[in-house]
């Protein structure tokens, strides 16, 4: 079998399908592959396997450029890179590596609210940039954390761990949005349920978003919805960027309409919306939410593992 990786990955996975006898090639480009370089790749040899990566668009012209591929394992636990419906009508199976990075993640958007709350980010290029000249009352004040409201949007695997670590380690109040309740996180962290991004979003002092990339979740915070949070709050964004409207977002952190942001992911990455990265009240990582050693092993391990289930037969145990 051979086996085709869109970009390097940890060696886990790759060492894995070797030892199982596949015959495996890395693209030689360490970066993003264009379509046109991405297609030509995959018609170099009769592929029965390809692990793809989030950044990695996979459509029709993909799929016909490796017809003999049945399986598309793809390294992110997110798969809105896929034409699903696309794989669905040509029998191929996708999967994902769920699970193995939720607290990873987890820990990255709490990293990033303690961040925001306490200005890290500004204190640290105020003492780089030689500002420091001592202890003042008044310098660079931030805001606690304990007591606040955190809000979840999207109670998944991720925003619940997310909200573990609010109400155990920092004695936050949960709230929450999702499609329907989820009695579990209610009855484990008290936590409450808002029927509408509205209600929850004025609701609380720091918003998390943890919602997958849907038609309906594209721009699900915007300007009329930024407009409900509270000027002293912030948003943070550790799912998918299109999820929130950038430029908008942009002008309510220029405008005093929220008080900040920290941001793991980009409306359209890797570019940032102009003038963002100027502004001191956003906080900008370059999608690395789930960029442990531990983690990016583990998932490079979990798709391996997704291909050879499905090379023996068996139903993938990721199959999305």
């Amino acid at each position: 079998m051979k086996i085709f990786i869109t970009r390097k990955v940890p060696e886990t996975g790759i060492n894995l399908l070797k030892e199982n006898g596949y015959e495996i090639d890395v693209s030689p480009h360490d970066r993003v592959l264009s379509k046109e370089e991405l297609v030509s790749a995959l018609k170099q040899k009769p592929y029965d396997a390809v692990l793809c990566l989030l950044t990695d668009k996979i459509d029709a012209e993909i799929f016909e450029a490796s017809p003999n591929a049945k399986i598309f394992a793809n390294y992110a636990v997110g798969f809105n890179n896929i034409d699903i419906e696309e794989a669905k009508r040509r029998g191929i199976v996708v999967t994902n590596t769920p699970d193995v990075l939720t607290d990873t993640v987890a820990e990255h958007t709490f990293a990033l609210i303690m961040a925001i709350a306490h200005r890290v980010a500004e204190a640290d290029k105020f003492v780089r940039d030689g500002k420091y000249e001592g202890w003042a009352p008044e310098l660079l004040l931030g805001t606690d954390i304990k007591g606040k409201t955190l809000g979840i949007l999207g109670a998944g695997r991720i925003g619940a761990r997310v909200a573990f670590q609010g109400k155990n380690g920092f004695g936050m109040e949960i709230a929450y949005y999702d499609i329907k309740p989820n009695e579990a996180i209610e009855k484990e962290f008290q936590a409450t349920f808002y029927p509408s991004v509205e209600g929850l979003l004025s609701a609380s002092d720091f918003v998390s978003i943890h919602v997958p990339l849907l038609d309906s979740t594209r721009h699900m915070i915007n300007t009329s919805r930024l407009a409900k949070m509270r000027p002293t709050a912030y948003l943070i964004n550790t799912s998918r960027g299109p999820v929130v409207d950038e430029k908008a977002l942009f002008e309510a952190l220029r405008d005093g309409i929220i008080a900040g942001a920290a941001l793991d992911v980009f409306e359209n990455e890797p570019k940032v919306y102009p003038g963002l990265e100027k502004l001191q009240n956003v906080i900008l990582t370059p999608h690395i939410a789930s960029a442990t050693l531990e983690t990016r092993s583990a998932m490079s391990t979990m798709a391996a593992e997704n291909i050879i289930a499905f090379f023996e037969g068996q139903t993938p145990p990721n199959a999305v």
